[in-house]
């Protein structure tokens, strides 16, 4: 079994869209702005997981997203190999960080907000 896609929920799916793909270089999978539907995938693995950028029009959907946001909660994590080179790319992309990179027992984390109404956080494993 394999994680085929996912989603997250946003305030703005043509505006996720846009950060997704020109500030932290996701490619296209699928995209119907007709339809309010935006698919982004990793450029290391285009064919990989896909991410859903999900509407958060219903009530239930937008207080979840919102609660999660309030108790400083990232919605998703992602994997980085080099947190330094990806902190300073997005940092030149004008990306602002809620949280430094730290050293945690398991790696390295940094926290941003992705203009969507959510919290991201990026891994470099130890």
């Amino acid at each position: 079994m394999k994680i085929r896609l996912t989603s997250i929920y946003v305030e703005d799916t043509f505006k996720a869209f846009k950060f997704y793909t020109e500030v932290l270089g996701f490619v296209q999978r699928y995209y119907l702005p007709e339809g309010y539907l935006a698919i982004v995938a990793s450029p290391e693995e285009p064919n990989g997981t896909g991410l859903l950028l999900e509407p958060n029009e219903n009530p239930i959907a937008s207080n979840y997203q919102k609660a999660l946001y309030e108790a400083n909660i990232p919605v998703i994590i992602f994997s980085v190999e080099n947190m330094e080179e990806e902190y300073e790319r997005l940092k030149g992309k004008g990306l602002v960080f809620k949280k430094e990179p730290t050293q945690t027992d398991w790696g390295i984390e940094a926290t941003f907000d992705d203009t969507c109404g959510n919290l991201i956080q990026l891994l470099q494993l130890a």
